[in-house]
């Protein structure tokens, strides 16, 4: 079982101690195309069952840093890299982290897209804390919900259990409600 949060009270800046547990540039599997996958250390959900446990501690992996960010960019700038992948531990409780190397993605890449998978959903990241939802604003794809081990099914694109939800995060902040994601690339296979 995992926890619940209640909106704003889980903060990362009281949490966060801005670790990177892992970074995999030029992954197939984190979201669709070739992606680099930053992995942000810490969280609080703490799902049975999730496939990066290690990754609860906030401070697993190594400190966040200029020359690390400096990497993560020059692998973006690839040209057959889609874009970069939010995972965890939890990204919404690692907003320093993410909104660092987001922004200047932005800024300097703006072609590239952003994936991010969180325990949180939709609905209660938009009533949260102005960092968080700032992050959401740069995220394309939102995989939603907590991982629910009793609800797992491996035959899922991108989501571990039918609880979890693959959302076009740009259209449903705009809506106000969860907006399904759908692939670019379904007509091509």
């Amino acid at each position: 079982m995992h926890r619940t949060p209640i909106p704003r009270t889980w903060v990362a800046s009281k949490v966060s101690h801005d670790y990177v547990a892992d970074y995999k540039p030029f992954q197939f599997v984190d979201g669709e195309g070739v992606r680099c996958s930053l992995y942000v250390a810490g969280c609080l959900f703490k799902c049975e069952g999730c496939f990066n446990e290690a990754a609860w501690s906030f401070r697993r992996g190594e400190p966040y840093s200029r020359e690390f960010e400096d990497r993560i960019l020059r692998d973006l700038a690839h040209p057959a890299i889609q874009g970069l992948s939010l995972l965890g531990g939890e990204p919404f409780l690692n907003t320093a982290v993410c909104l660092a190397v987001v922004r200047r993605m932005r800024a300097e890449l703006p072609t590239k897209d952003v994936w991010a998978w969180s325990g949180y959903t939709l609905e209660q990241i938009l009533l949260d804390s102005v960092d968080k939802r700032e992050l959401l604003g740069h995220v394309d794809v939102l995989v939603d919900g907590p991982y629910d081990h009793a609800r797992r099914d491996l035959s899922l694109a991108f989501r571990g259990s039918t609880n979890q939800r693959v959302l076009d995060a740009r259209a449903s902040v705009a809506a106000g409600r969860a907006v399904p994601w759908e692939s670019r690339n379904r007509a091509a296979g």
